[in-house]
């Protein structure tokens, strides 16, 4: 898995039947940068079951866990899902750009204590 933003949307017209009626959407790895093509991986098309939108950060499955995660038996046509939508992160050394636009610091769990 790996945090990502959705940059985008994929429309087609003819697909194969497992993509079917599945919302396509473009997502950017998170770097250290929130710059449009700042990460050196290449952006990569998911399939979206949860409804993320546009500037949305996430968290995208790749291989049978992302086609579980949309309903299948893990025998389908596509490779990475959008699983989560990103609240919140909070992990030691984490670049301030992993968190969301407008998100304000949270204590962690063992701050909250």
């Amino acid at each position: 898995m790996f945090l990502g933003k959705v940059v985008g949307q994929v429309w087609a017209t003819k697909e194969v039947s497992d993509l079917r009626g599945k919302r396509l959407l473009v997502v950017e790895a998170l770097d250290e940068s929130r710059d449009p093509g700042a990460s050196k991986v290449t952006p990569v098309v998911v399939v979206d079951p949860i409804g993320a939108a546009i500037g949305e950060h996430v968290i995208v499955a790749f291989g049978k866990a992302a086609r579980v995660a949309c309903g299948g038996d893990g025998d389908l046509a596509y490779e990475a899902a959008i699983v989560g939508i990103v609240d919140d992160v909070h992990a030691p050394g984490a670049p301030e750009s992993w968190r969301p636009e407008g998100m304000v610091q949270s204590a962690g769990p063992e701050e909250q204590r």
